[in-house]
């Protein structure tokens, strides 16, 4: 649980030391991710029914969806956590981070049988940002990012990003934009590229 505090110190900005360094323990990324250590110890154990009640009452006060049964590694940290989703055979790797409105998620009741790995697998140091949706039982592998609103039902490779293409003017200031003047599939922004090769200088360790 002290991974948590220290990943959550060292990713988020926003915390800073002192008195206000106590605002972590408000995060409900945090108060998620430690609820599902507790109901999925509970539900390797076979116990029945309270694993279910603890994700299911941290759902309603931190609006993060984590099934007892996902396998979560070490140093996991979802920032804002609103609209999280994280399916029941999600296996998730260690220093993955998440953002809000991330689904983890299967194809559908339709398709998934019981028993089966219905979700995915997101390996080491792995980015998904907000909104992402990750369909299926792929893989993602190590170090890759997955950009904003991106849809994801196929294997990612190690040390790949991916992005959804950028919003497109139909209308500009009252006028129908032409076709040939529409955005074009884009590079995404430098900063999705920066720390892949060189360590970041990270900010101030806190003593937890």
């Amino acid at each position: 649980m002290l991974d948590t505090l220290r990943t959550a110190y060292r990713k988020d900005p926003a915390l800073k030391g002192g008195i206000n360094a106590l605002e972590v323990f408000l995060y409900p990324g945090v108060q998620a991710i430690w609820a599902h250590r507790v109901a999925h110890a509970l539900h390797t154990l076979k116990v029945p029914f309270l694993p279910r009640l603890i994700s299911q009452t941290s759902r309603i006060l931190t609006q993060i969806e984590i099934h007892p049964a996902a396998q979560i590694g070490k140093r996991f940290f979802i920032d804002h956590g609103a609209g999280v989703v994280i399916g029941e055979t999600t296996v998730i790797g260690d220093d993955v981070m998440m953002y809000h409105g991330v689904t983890l998620g299967g194809h559908g009741w339709w398709t998934d049988a019981k028993g089966s790995k219905r979700h995915p697998t997101i390996e080491d140091g792995v980015v998904i940002g907000v909104g992402a949706t990750i369909l299926g039982p792929v893989t993602i592998g190590k170090n890759s990012r997955i950009g904003a609103n991106s849809l994801v039902i196929k294997d990612v490779p190690k040390n790949s990003t991916i992005v959804s293409n950028l919003a497109n003017y139909l209308i500009k200031e009252g006028k129908p934009v032409a076709e040939k003047d529409q955005t074009k599939p884009t590079v995404p922004d430098a900063a999705w590229f920066g720390d892949r090769d060189k360590p970041k200088k990270e900010g101030p360790e806190y003593s937890i």
